[in-house]
């Protein structure tokens, strides 16, 4: 089976303390407005099965999970599930936070990340009765459900969109780590890049870090020295430098995992896209309608798993003059074709 399959945005620095919990239980759909119902005080719920989310880290540190956070809840009021959130604030609280949840009888336990891979290792061989289900890596244990991503396909479409909007035919893009799991993000967007533009000239710099935006910041202002109009951010934290960066000196960039045009949509002009909230959705549904399998499920475009703003998704912002219309339209058709089998994207980690 193979290794985690690491989010680029969700590698972040764990933050010191213990286990906090927030509860959300489902009920009848309340009035638009209403405030979220503590569990002590909700109604009974539709559905008899419990379901709980442990994240490896706060929510508040890093969206990756927030959107996790927000599926579930999403099918916990859907489907009339009891369902809560645990955050973890240290690496030993995830295993006391899953050891927990056993106790506590959860019918489905989700945790999700590299960082969740070992805690969960222990406890779901430890109870093979219970099921469990981890996002964004796999654990190969016959009681878990290992939810991963085809980024490589959405990093193919980025490359195409920059092959086809760049004016200076220079792109580059600031990395995380030189590791094979980052070659999803690097190798599919070169190969989009080729797809629409052979003559285009590929920079890519590796941090060294997930954690380093002035490191990041460092490599984009480089890239642009050398010409590059169009630098993508693939490195966690790092990005901000390189926003920052792209705030500076005008060029354009974008970002990874939600959409991160709103922040800035004169620099940061697209964003490849992680669906953590629709496959934690996915995730509850399934286990809700009986339909729930363990092994490895994988989200591309497709399955609407990953994407890119205007292109799979649409935007609050107003798309940049640099993409335009026509560039989302061609990547838009190559999207299609992906969709379709008519291109084939490798993934670079087999």
């Amino acid at each position: 089976m193979k290794k985690a399959l690491i989010s680029i945005f969700a590698v972040t620095v764990l933050m010191t303390g213990c286990a906090t919990a927030k509860t959300d239980t489902a009920s009848s759909n309340p009035p638009a407005g209403s405030p979220t119902v503590e569990a002590s005080k909700a109604p009974t719920a539709k559905s008899d099965k419990k379901v709980i989310l442990i994240t490896p880290e706060k929510i508040g540190v890093n969206p990756f999970f927030a959107q996790e956070d927000e599926g579930v809840k999403k099918a916990g009021k859907e489907f009339g599930v009891v369902v809560k959130t645990v955050e973890s604030t240290d690496a030993s609280a995830i295993e006391q936070n899953l050891r927990a949840a056993v106790a506590d009888n959860y019918d489905l336990i989700i945790t999700s990340s590299f960082e969740s891979e070992d805690a969960l290792k222990k406890v779901a061989a430890e109870n093979p009765k219970k099921s469990f289900a981890i996002i964004d890596t796999v654990v190969d244990l016959p009681n878990v459900r290992s939810v991963v991503f085809r980024e490589h396909e959405a990093s193919y479409l980025l490359g195409a969109a920059a092959g086809l909007a760049t004016k200076k035919n220079i792109v580059g893009m600031v990395a995380a780590v030189d590791i094979p799991l980052i070659k999803k993000y690097t190798v599919g967007f070169q190969e989009g890049l080729k797809a629409t533009n052979p003559n285009a000239k590929f920079i890519v710099n590796y941090v060294g870090s997930f954690t380093d935006p002035a490191k990041a910041k460092e490599l984009a202002l480089t890239q642009f020295a050398q010409g590059a109009d169009f630098i993508a951010g693939a490195s966690a934290v790092g990005d901000l430098g390189v926003f920052e960066a792209a705030k500076e000196k005008g060029f354009f960039t974008s970002g990874q995992d939600i959409d991160r045009t709103v922040t800035d949509p004169e620099h940061i002009v697209l964003s490849q896209l992680k669906g953590t909230d629709a496959v934690a959705y996915q995730t509850v549904k399934d286990f809700v309608n009986g339909t729930f399998k363990f092994g490895s499920v994988d989200y591309g475009l497709k399955e609407d798993g990953v994407g890119v703003t205007f292109v799979t998704k649409e935007s609050k912002s107003t798309l940049s003059p640099f993409i335009g219309q026509d560039v989302i339209t061609k990547v838009k058709a190559i999207r299609d074709d992906i969709v379709s089998g008519k291109v084939k994207v490798e993934n670079p980690v087999k």
